[in-house]
């Protein structure tokens, strides 16, 4: 005979008693992209076309869905591969139509901001929340740049 684990409440009530719950994902193994990029206005040597391995790490902050998660871990990688062997640039860069000219422009990630990882946290932030379903109340990224480097809230 089998033991109720989830005790005298049906599962949902059980799930929405838990309150809320924390992700994270690549916390100890982050996950790895290649990418791309440059900063335009920069007065150094990050002006010109270089590309990092960069390491992202993501804790996801929210309520127990049915299925008992926060969310699904492949929809957090799903967001951050998207940038995964791309190049990203700031909107104005002459990079953009060099990019489109050249059939290329698929390759391409075009932020509002210098793609700095300050800016790319805060951008697969947004894009993350904006993603997940509503249960999700908080979600912080951390982006490693180098191993001297790494950007976060």
């Amino acid at each position: 005979m089998s033991k109720r684990i989830l005790g005298e409440h049906d599962a949902s009530e059980t799930l929405a008693a838990a309150g809320e719950r924390t992700l994270h994902v690549g916390r100890d193994r982050p996950i790895r992209i290649s990418s791309g990029h440059r900063i335009l206005h920069h007065d150094g040597k990050c002006s010109r076309p270089h590309g990092h391995n960069y390491e992202v790490s993501v804790t996801v902050t929210g309520h127990l869905t049915e299925e008992g998660w926060v969310v699904d871990k492949g929809d957090v990688t799903g967001v951050i591969d998207e940038w995964d062997h791309r190049f990203l640039v700031e909107a104005g860069d002459p990079l953009v139509e060099a990019f489109e000219q050249s059939g290329d422009a698929d390759a391409l990630v075009v932020l509002e901001h210098p793609p700095t990882a300050e800016v790319m946290a805060v951008v697969l932030e947004e894009r993350m929340l904006d993603t997940f379903g509503e249960n999700v109340t908080d979600v912080s990224v951390e982006v490693a740049e180098t191993g001297e480097l790494c950007a976060g809230y």
